[in-house]
């Protein structure tokens, strides 16, 4: 009994060891402890992530401010009167008062209010755009703003918002709204090159529509009588 038992023994150690060797040969033909594959070795492919980025594919801001409302504008702004006013002479509140706010410094704008560093650090004026950039995200715009405030998401509510402040105060002058270039269809008639179907060929296009291959007079070529041409 005892020699079965050493010979079972015997068996489970040596598949053991077995076992073990097959692990470590498979981790090094296949690289398992280290990320530099084999450049003949075909281990599938690796997908490269996106970078991220803010790709809009909406309209402008100086699109969507030829249409601001301002009266839209003051409706969304209550969402701003908690911590702002915004009539000329007004008092400073959780938020600086925010009269004539277009177009000055930023972090500088109300006499008095105690800005934070990111904002008064920030350098520039409230112009169109870094209002719309602020009122989108604060603390996108200014890290570490005391303005707790998450933003405007959609474009027109930011366009209608500075257009109400615009009001009060006055503001820079917008951004100027360029229209893109329309495209133009070379399969449409008349877009491309060449004549046009059903209308009449001008003088350039008539000589280039002549063929080589229209009948030449021969050198040696007479002339009858009632004046046709006879090639010989």
């Amino acid at each position: 009994m005892d020699d079965r038992f050493n010979t079972a023994s015997g068996w489970v150690l040596f598949s053991g060891i077995v076992a073990l060797a097959a692990s470590i040969g498979a981790g090094m033909y296949f690289h398992a402890d280290s990320y530099d594959y084999p450049e003949d070795k075909d281990f599938g492919y690796f997908v490269e992530a996106e970078e991220e980025g803010t790709t809009e594919t909406g309209p402008s801001l100086a699109e969507v401010l030829l249409t601001a409302d301002a009266s839209a504008g003051e409706r969304v702004f209550a969402k701003c009167t908690a911590c702002h006013t915004i009539d000329q002479g007004g008092a400073n509140g959780i938020g600086p008062n925010l009269y004539g706010i277009m177009g000055k410094a930023i972090g500088g704008g109300a006499a008095g209010f105690a800005y934070s560093s990111a904002l008064s650090d920030k350098g520039g004026q409230w112009t169109w755009e870094n209002m719309n950039d602020w009122l989108e995200s604060p603390r996108g715009f200014a890290s570490g703003t005391k303005m707790s405030f998450a933003g405007l998401s959609k474009i027109e509510d930011r366009a209608n918002v500075m257009e109400f402040m615009a009001t009060y105060g006055g503001a820079p002058a917008k951004p100027e709204f360029v229209p893109a270039a329309e495209e133009v269809d070379v399969d449409a008639p008349g877009a491309g090159p060449g004549p046009v179907e059903g209308a009449e060929a001008g003088a350039a296009e008539a000589a280039g529509g002549m063929s080589a291959d229209q009948p030449v007079a021969a050198a040696n070529a007479a002339t009858d009588n009632a004046g046709a041409t006879k090639i010989d």
